[in-house]
């Protein structure tokens, strides 16, 4: 079915009227025929939160978490990359770790990472678990050697006390370390923000710039092919022309993984929640304000794109997805849209930091 885009109109009221009843009424978004995408999803108050945080499990993993015992030089902790004042970020291009290397991607936020189905920005973890244990052994970041981590904590009490609670047993080992920090990071979740509310009924929780915002992007602006669904992301990987190909900043994202041409410059779908706290965002870090990632996407980013003879002489030319087109969005569309982007942030709680183990 073909979608006709009508003329937009400045009447933020005429749209929005559109949304304020039940979702299943709400107009149907832009959608490519192959997308296999889910409507949006209000998330709710975790009810159980304190009580969770006072299970022992995550007790010791909240305190592995912030201790930077875990790092080789007893100086970064998890929580220097994974901030909870910073979206559970670090506020930085790229993280900042070990010997304050540099690495060459920017830090992604922790929230509702339990649901996620592949972790980093290449997808290279598919287990939170896995994803824990890289960044303890990466030597730009933690640069903790694995078998000697388990012998280092061991020599404090409090550490040998909360493991035996925990695990039954007086031997630490570094898959405890890995399944305690995992259950801590399950409980790290948004909390609902306007949009939330809004989907659940409350229709004075946006404001009708906002809506429109919204409308825009289920429609003219195209997002929801990529981003929907409880958390706005389809858990898969695009390239949208940010690879930088043989020139700085260069980052071949998924290729790194699968080694096929098709998947160059393909990088992870973020979530869109909590956006007003993990700034800078894109893989790399480069991007500080909303306007102007909704201005990249705007143009559709096309224009390096390799002629057929291009593609045949090096195979690795990246291929932007075809499902970035150019938008023709004007100033006050992406306004809207912008305001729409910050209605996705929830309530901002500030996690109390843990009393590490210090003997």
């Amino acid at each position: 079915m073909q979608h006709t885009l009508k003329s937009y109109t400045t009447d933020y009221g005429e749209v929005a009227a559109q949304y304020k009843k039940p979702i299943q009424y709400w107009p149907r978004p832009f959608i490519d025929a192959d997308v296999d995408w889910k409507e949006l999803e209000a998330i709710e108050w975790d009810s159980n939160y304190y009580e969770t945080q006072e299970l022992p499990e995550v007790i010791l993993g909240k305190k592995l978490f912030f201790d930077p015992k875990l790092s080789s030089s007893s100086q970064i902790s998890c929580s220097n990359c994974h901030n909870p004042e910073l979206g559970w970020s670090d506020g930085q291009e790229v993280a900042l770790g070990n010997d304050h290397l540099l690495g060459k991607r920017n830090t992604q936020s922790l929230y509702n990472i339990a649901d996620r189905t592949s972790y980093f920005w290449d997808g290279r973890a598919k287990t939170l678990e896995e994803q824990v244990a890289g960044p303890i052994s990466a030597h730009n970041e933690m640069n903790m050697k694995p078998e000697k981590l388990a012998g280092k904590l061991s020599k404090y009490k409090e550490y040998r006390q909360l493991f035996k609670e925990v695990y039954h047993t007086d031997k630490i080992t570094f898959n405890q370390i890995v399944n305690a920090l995992a259950t801590f990071q399950r409980t790290i979740r948004s909390q609902p923000s306007k949009l939330d509310k809004f989907i659940k009924g409350d229709y004075k929780a946006m404001s009708d710039k906002e809506i429109y915002g919204m409308h825009l992007f289920r429609t003219k602006a195209r997002c929801m092919n990529c981003h929907y669904g409880k958390y706005l992301t389809d858990e898969s990987f695009h390239n949208i022309g940010l690879t930088y190909y043989q020139r700085e900043y260069e980052d071949l994202g998924l290729y790194h993984i699968t080694n096929n041409p098709n998947d160059v410059g393909k990088f992870k779908t973020p979530s869109l929640r909590d956006l007003n706290y993990t700034a800078p965002w894109m893989h790399n870090g480069l991007m500080g304000d909303l306007y102007g990632v909704v201005n990249l996407y705007n143009s559709g980013m096309q224009m390096i794109n390799p002629t057929p003879e291009e593609k045949k002489a090096d195979p690795k030319f990246p291929v932007t997805d075809q499902r970035m087109k150019a938008l023709q969005l004007n100033n006050q569309e992406i306004d809207a849209i912008v305001a729409f982007l910050k209605s996705m942030s929830g309530s901002y709680y500030k996690m109390p930091r843990p009393e590490i183990p210090r003997q």
